[in-house]
């Protein structure tokens, strides 16, 4: 079988490729097909994805989910265009979060490929080109052009959010009548009232005189809130074109690996065991609030450039560093961290010219604080190394994307987050341990959001077209698992499943199980039941109780046979990954095939192992079983001791006078031994004292919370 594969792997990097203490959280390690599907142009020059896209052109509402490098830029040129000729709009007006992803939407001579038109935009209509900071005391000018564009007969503006809001805020609602507004990076929008983009977006579909074109490559917010109110968001037609599809038809990149990796004491000191100067990389240093952060950006960069060896200078054309290596070879580093706005914006101008893209070895390695994730295109990237805690799968998503374009000679790609480890003295060693567990389940999810799209029906629904039922074919009363080579998609059937009866509830569980999946693995409660409290916890609680009320909040109005169907499509998605994965890993597929078909051997694989797949089973796997047993496998004794004692304080229900009492003999114990009481100490008054002194700790924090 020549598709594609994702299969996770626990601890599989070589020791001598991890960081100071030489430990690993594990990886993902993603082969794709090659079939170069997804960069191949039909007769009008437009890639799969963005026929598809086309397809539904006369939309009013457009909503595009698909991933960077597909060609969502491309994708609107072509609609805007569309809409300009043959449906009576009469502009277009290109909204990005950032000046530099203007560059995107760019003249494009569209009609050499086989369009009909090419695409324009004239020079003093490009805003992003405009010299000036997007900032309401300063931006004046931009909104006097933005009015001006209004009034002209010119087809194409491209302006930042920033200056769309502004412009909005002074022109007014009914100013942009019967235009395209098309919004780049649409996560950025929000539906909280303090949004303002998402207020305005809101108050534009409202008045109903515009046409809207939302793009995006994740379609979920690290904080929880939604992108748009739920009667806003059901007026949008949705077009995905998932991570799998993109990667899987690639002319030349055949593997994606993503792994998160722990050091102690200093990044600086870990950095270069997963730092490989062969690599064209991109680094991501830390926030400089961040714990893994010096406090001092600056000589974080000249640290890891002094760690790749010899400085000689800047480039004088591009203000690139020139970096000596030991064995004589010069490499070229990008700095964008540079507080210095004409350094800055000189490097930055290099990285976008036409040699950046046509020469592989124009540049070797970008360091990053704020820049360089989305909408930044450096084809040749291999590495996006990603130093510190993310807490927004949005971000993290964005950047492996940096690393995921295809280009000729580059057959692997990876993404490395590098994590700092619980400090053993520090005081905030849960909330430490709360981050790490974050980050393996954000790089469990992975394994969903990159994964192949599953149609789950009840039993005996009948066979799909296109898709391979396996040697016997589709046989009425079995439980049958179904694989489509051209899309990468799976049928499952599920006995009792229930199946979405709104045309709402269909679209969803058809195209945004990834976002109802997020917001699962990144809800508070059901990460720390999932994996702290894994003996009381019935399974049950997460995946009906915790993940229903995820359902209900996210989508108010549908109805509950609605709700319960969007629960059920969404574990199944979830678990059934997760057991594919884990049949793949005890080697049950043939070694002749799992270089290359892991999971969907593993996935087809279930139904022999399973032999009646249903609702009731699904609903009994704990979801969090995986991330458990990855910690388990990856940490050593004292990280494990850690994560004992949180389980073991989490568990400890001792009055409040009482965990008092023993906090002050706590306080004692470590005046006289120097060390606090050990939570697993073989010692049971030990044990108390340290059980007394986490109850206490947990009081006052739910008293700071009352207050607070």
């Amino acid at each position: 079988m020549s598709t594609g594969t994702i299969t996770g792997i626990a601890a599989a990097i070589a020791d001598d490729a991890n960081p100071t203490n030489r430990r690993s959280l594990p990886a993902v390690s993603i082969t794709t097909a090659q079939t170069g599907v997804s960069t191949r142009a039909n007769e009008m020059g437009m890639r799969p994805m963005q026929e598809r896209v086309y397809a539904h052109r006369g939309e009013q509402y457009l909503l595009i989910k698909s991933p960077p490098a597909s060609g969502k830029s491309r994708a609107l040129m072509f609609i805007a265009l569309d809409k300009l000729r043959n449906q009576g709009l009469r502009q277009a007006i290109i909204v990005v979060p950032e000046r530099s992803i203007g560059g995107s939407f760019a003249d494009e001579p569209l009609t050499r490929y086989g369009f009909w038109a090419d695409w324009v935009v004239r020079p003093q209509w490009n805003l992003c080109n405009a010299p000036g900071i997007d900032e309401a005391r300063v931006a004046k000018s931009k909104v006097k052009a933005v009015a001006a564009f209004l009034a002209s007969g010119d087809a194409v503006l491209v302006c930042t959010h920033a200056t769309f809001r502004f412009a909005v805020e002074e022109l007014g609602i009914a100013a942009f009548d019967d235009r395209l507004i098309a919004v780049d990076e649409f996560h950025h929008v929000s539906s909280n009232p303090d949004n303002v983009l998402g207020q305005q977006l809101g108050a534009f579909i409202a008045r109903d005189r515009v046409h809207l074109v939302a793009m995006t490559g994740s379609y979920f917010r690290g904080d929880a809130v939604a992108v748009l109110a739920p009667q806003d968001e059901a007026r949008f037609e949705t077009v995905t074109y998932t991570y799998y599809e993109q990667l899987n038809g690639y002319d030349y990149l055949k593997a994606l690996d993503i792994g998160y990796f722990f050091y102690t004491g200093r990044y600086l000191d870990a950095i270069t065991r997963v730092l490989d100067p062969a690599l064209k990389t991109i680094v991501h240093i830390p926030s400089v609030n961040s714990r893994e952060s010096t406090r001092d950006k600056h000589r974080e960069v000249d640290a890891i450039m002094e760690a790749l060896g010899t400085w000689k200078g800047l480039d004088p054309a591009t203000g690139f560093h020139l970096i000596e290596r030991p064995d004589g070879r010069m490499i070229k580093v990008a700095d964008l961290v540079d507080d210095d706005p004409a350094k800055r914006d000189k490097v930055a101008a290099a990285l976008k010219s036409p040699a950046a893209r046509q020469d592989r070895d124009f540049v070797d390695i970008i360091i990053a604080l704020g820049m360089a994730k989305e909408g930044f295109d450096w084809i040749w990237c291999e590495h996006a190394l990603t130093v510190g805690y993310r807490s927004s799968l949005t971000e993290i998503i964005q950047i492996i994307g940096r690393a995921t374009r295809d280009a000729p000679g580059k057959t692997h790609a990876r993404f490395t987050n590098l994590i700092a480890e619980p400090d053993a003295d520090e005081t905030l060693v849960a909330d430490a341990i709360n981050d790490t567990l974050k980050a393996i389940a954000a790089s469990l999810l992975m394994e969903q959001v990159l994964a192949p799209r599953f149609e789950f029906t009840p039993k005996n629904a009948g066979a799909r077209e296109d898709f391979d039922y396996g040697p016997g074919g589709y046989v009425e009363g079995r439980t049958n698992i179904g694989f489509s080579e051209a899309s990468g998609q799976f049928h499952f059937e599920i006995n009792g499943l229930i199946t979405p009866r709104s045309p709402e509830a269909t679209r969803i569980c058809r195209e945004d199980l990834n976002e109802v999946i997020t917001a699962f693995v990144q809800d508070k409660t059901a990460l720390e039941r999932g994996l702290f409290d894994r003996d009381d916890t019935l399974p049950e609680e997460l995946t009906q109780a915790r993940m229903g009320k995820i359902v209900r909040d996210r989508y108010p109005d549908l109805d509950g046979e609605d709700h319960e169907a969007i629960r059920q499509h969404a574990i199944a998605a979830l678990n059934l990954t997760q057991h594919g994965k884990a049949l793949a890993e005890r080697g049950t597929a043939s070694d002749a095939t799992r270089a290359n078909t892991a999971l969907i051997d593993g996935v087809r694989l279930i139904a022999m192992d399973v032999r009646d797949l249903d609702i009731d089973l699904i609903d009994r796997i704990n979801p969090f079983d995986a991330a458990y047993a990855v910690l388990a496998k990856a940490m050593d004794e004292a990280t494990l001791r850690q994560v004992q004692a949180v389980i073991r304080a989490r568990r400890v229900s001792i009055p409040y006078d009482e965990a008092r009492e023993l906090a002050l003999r706590a306080l004692k114990f470590k005046q006289e031994r120097g060390r606090v009481p050990d939570i697993t100490a073989q010692d049971a008054w030990e044990r108390r004292m340290a059980e007394g002194v986490a109850a206490l700790a947990r009081y006052r924090a739910q008293q700071q919370a009352k207050n607070g």
